[in-house]
């Protein structure tokens, strides 16, 4: 049987919250107030995370200025990250990965002092991101975040760097070994299956598959390729993403296009050097011719000139706003979009496809080419390099690269 949560409860003496374990009373503040129902919030994680041992030593009161309080320090950071996490003028990803690893932070914590912030804290909090059901994987990123966002101030000198050094000794989940939701592992794509719906995609979407299951591209450097970014003339072409995964390091990326991903490409490449070659405009189009015409009616009454002009023009007008709708490009969600849609496709007609998605093409070719000439040609395919060996290694691994595109690619 699960352990029966204390009650947040009102002390009709003082007008004060409490919550009482095992015998010991808890002020919370002024009841019903959101400061008062953050302090039970974190009492109650410190509790479960403790184990049934002792609780830890009641916080200790400081007079308001006399420091940061943890919601004080994510203002500050927050006015930080805003400015730190931009490409391009626009805010990454990881500006909102870390929005969603620092907000139980304020939610729990927000009142307390951030140099009372500490190990068990921190252990309280991952418990609760545990009893959210989040996975391993995501639980141990987000403490790595916390943990990051504690050593900026340390390097703006707001906390002492003690306090970073005791939340360093909070190690991450390790795989079973934690209640922690466990997930499956990426696996490669079943390449019988990808034949198969290969031909229920647009064609814009069908060369993105196989330039992905080629050459072993991320989706998003695939959807924003474009004819000035590649290199031809050469038996091997070389494309070189205008963003990449680690363009922020510093680092160049080049990928190695053989024939067969030329050939994908060449459809493509009739258009201005700058533009985008994989549109969702000219996917609409032709799911649109593919459309099959419906002749029969059970209409009795003839259908007038005037009522055919105004369907056709109700139905451009339909098609135009549309079309006003797409984007110039595809981005990574409506790449794997598309590719879900054409599953429901190929079951509304019938058939039976193994389900795989975008990310399982870049698996399948690392399987691939690691069995052909194994972990190193595995590791240079797919891009996989350390920063610090990427200079010693940079040369030899292009032209491993190379190699492998001439041969599978």
């Amino acid at each position: 049987m699960g352990r029966r949560i204390p009650k947040y409860r009102l002390h009709k003496g003082s007008g004060q919250a409490l919550v009482q374990i095992d015998g010991r009373r808890f002020y919370l503040g002024t009841y019903d107030s959101p400061e008062s129902q953050e302090a039970y919030d974190r009492v109650i994680a410190e509790w479960l995370a403790a184990s049934r041992r002792n609780m830890p030593q009641k916080q200790k009161v400081t007079a308001p200025g006399e420091a940061l309080t943890v919601s004080e320090l994510l203002l500050l950071y927050w006015r930080y990250a805003k400015g730190y996490y931009l490409r391009d003028g626009k805010p990454t990803s990881e500006l909102g990965n870390m929005r969603d690893a620092l907000r139980p932070v304020r939610q729990l914590y927000g009142s307390t002092l951030a140099i009372d912030f500490g190990p068990l804290s921190l252990k309280a909090l991952r418990q609760h991101m545990i009893e959210k059901a989040l996975c391993r994987g995501v639980i141990n990123n987000r403490v790595g975040r916390i943990k990051r966002f504690y050593k900026w101030a340390v390097s703006e000198e707001l906390i002492p760097a003690s306090v970073l050094e005791a939340l360093k000794t909070v190690a991450g989940l390790q795989f079973e070994k934690s209640a922690a939701r466990e997930t499956e592992p990426v696996r490669p794509a079943d390449e019988e299956a990808v034949e198969k719906l290969l031909n229920c995609l647009a064609p814009p979407v069908k060369a993105m598959v196989e330039l992905q299951r080629l050459t072993g591209m991320r989706s998003g450097e695939i959807v924003i390729m474009r004819p000035c970014d590649i290199e031809r003339g050469d038996d091997v072409w070389r494309y070189r993403p205008s963003d990449h995964k680690t363009r922020y390091r510093g680092h160049d990326k080049v990928v190695p296009l053989g024939p067969k991903a030329q050939a994908a490409l060449l459809p493509f490449l009739d258009r201005d050097s700058a533009a985008f070659l994989f549109s969702p405009i000219e996917a609409e189009e032709w799911r649109l011719q593919q459309r099959p015409v419906h002749t029969k009616t059970k209409r009795k009454t003839p259908i007038y000139p005037s009522e055919l002009k105004a369907r056709e023009s109700k139905k451009k007008e339909r098609q135009k706003a549309k079309k006003s709708r797409l984007r110039e490009r595809y981005d990574t969600a409506s790449y794997r979009r598309s590719i879900q849609y054409a599953f429901k496709r190929a079951k509304r007609d019938g058939l039976d496809i193994k389900y795989w998605f975008p990310h399982q093409l870049r698996h399948l070719l690392g399987t691939k080419v690691r069995a052909e000439h194994g972990v190193e040609g595995a590791q240079v395919t797919l891009g996989h390099t350390r920063a610090d060996v990427t200079q010693i290694y940079a040369e030899r691994n292009l032209k491993l690269a190379i190699k492998i595109a001439k041969q599978s690619g």
